[in-house]
């Protein structure tokens, strides 16, 4: 009996030893922009979180500025397990088929951070999330980046300013659609690419949160900016589905926890670090700042808005109909 119960605790310490000695499940968190954007300082933020949260169970690599995939490489890496998590801009799901995301591409869809966050944390932006899991993706939470303005190399104050302009987008029908909208001509290209696209004047002019419009030095390389704040910028952090549904139960409620607290701070910071930026870009004397007239926003709201209509057969109406109701947003008053 004895020796029984000496085998039995020499194998429990054992054990102990295995578990304490076990490595850390590695998480490798992709990214595109720099570490001092709203986004990357929240994956930073989650790292820190998911290895206090987990005691150390859990590793997260957060490799930025497409260190580790490209832009168009990302989603694929992801789908075959090669990376555990990205944070994608929302244009990127239209090339797996779930085109509904595109609505947050739409120009003027909201009327500042209260309506966005009506779907956000909301059913119609988990409903969106949901799509995703034909597609072996996990959605776990929505980050903003924050509200798009354009610069160029001429003054923008007026929809007939575009006309003629290479602008800049991320790959986007909707964003396509827009920039042609005001005459402008749509260039899609990789973020990590702009900079020297606009030096070079392969492009004539971009849209962007101001964060990512200085963190990437892009007011060097533009005379002027209006602040338009016409679109949203935001993304979706996602998991491969297989990996977050392998980890052990207790591992994924702390990983939750961690999300939960990284998206609450990268929703707080991320107003606070355009605003930020914005007056970095000032003290910069480099970029020229135009702030439209209550008659200049509303005649390129006019001209944009119209872009809704002509993408309900690719977003759906139903789910544009869907963000107007949370919204109370009526493009038939303007």
């Amino acid at each position: 009996m004895k020796v029984s119960k000496l085998l039995v605790g020499l194998f429990a310490g054992v054990m102990s030893l295995a578990a304490y000695a076990q490595e850390p499940i590695v998480i490798k968190f992709s990214h595109v922009v720099s570490v001092d954007t709203p986004k990357g300082k929240a994956a930073e933020y989650f790292a820190k979180k998911a290895s206090e949260l987990t005691a150390g169970k859990v590793k997260v690599e957060v490799y930025a500025n497409s260190t580790l995939y490209k832009d168009k490489e990302e989603m694929e890496a992801l789908q075959l397990g090669a990376v555990q998590m990205l944070a994608p801009s929302l244009a990127k799901f239209g090339p797996l088929g779930v085109k509904g995301f595109e609505v947050f591409d739409l120009p003027y869809i909201f009327d500042g951070y209260a309506d966005l966050h009506k779907i956000t944390t909301g059913p119609v932006g988990k409903s969106l999330l949901a799509k995703l899991e034909p597609k072996g993706i996990q959605g776990l939470a929505f980050w903003d980046n924050g509200f798009k303005s354009f610069s160029a190399n001429t003054p923008l104050k007026t929809p007939a300013d575009y006309k003629g302009l290479k602008m800049r987008i991320q790959s986007s029908k909707v964003l396509e659609q827009q920039i042609r909208s005001i005459g402008g001509l749509p260039q899609m290209m990789a973020f990590s690419e702009v900079y020297q696209a606009l030096q070079t004047g392969v492009v004539d002019g971009t849209e962007n949160p101001i964060s990512n419009l200085y963190t990437q030095k892009m007011h060097e390389v533009q005379k002027h900016l209006t602040l338009t704040e016409h679109g949203y910028l935001g993304y979706a952090v996602i998991v491969n589905k297989k990996f977050w549904n392998g980890l052990p139960a207790d591992i994924r409620k702390q990983l939750d926890d961690a999300m939960v607290q990284a998206t609450t701070y990268a929703n707080e910071i991320a107003k606070a670090e355009n605003d930020s930026a914005l007056e970095k870009v000032k003290q910069s004397g480099k970029t020229t700042i135009h702030t439209p007239t209550k008659e200049e926003r509303l005649a390129l709201k006019k001209a944009l808005v119209p872009v809704h209509s002509k993408m309900e057969d690719r977003i759906g109406k139903d789910v544009i109909q869907s963000v107007y109701q949370e919204t109370g947003f009526d493009p038939s008053k303007l």
